[in-house]
């Protein structure tokens, strides 16, 4: 069955980085694009990137636009997403997800990201 396994959450000081990672079986991997979204304490979900099938094109919200980095490696079936400059305001939960035309239809359990000095 198709699953989505995130990892490479933690506890990270303002500034830090963190790399995350999303580990995919049941599909072909490389037939789709992929995103990443989060969901902060008390708020809704907020898409925050997302990358072509190819990994040829990415996306990112405003809010992490120069800071993220969303990559994948087909052979591997994995997705990541680097995170640098940490601020307070990223602690959220971060999903990785399946895109399918019109929307997402498999997501992973999430990883905790938490940013507090």
């Amino acid at each position: 069955q198709v699953q989505l396994v995130e990892s490479g959450g933690g506890l990270v000081q303002p500034g830090g980085s963190l790399r995350l990672s999303c580990a995919v079986s049941g599909f072909t991997y490389g037939a789709y694009a992929m995103m990443w979204a989060r969901q902060a304490p008390g708020k809704g979900l907020e898409w925050v990137s997302g990358i072509s099938a190819s990994g040829a094109n990415t996306g990112y919200a405003d809010s992490v636009k120069g800071r993220f980095t969303t990559s994948r490696d087909n052979a591997q079936s994995s997705l990541y997403l680097q995170i640098n400059n940490l601020k307070p305001e990223d602690t959220a939960v971060y999903y990785c997800a399946r895109g399918i035309l019109g929307g997402y239809d498999y997501w992973g359990q999430g990883t905790q990201v938490t940013i507090s000095s």
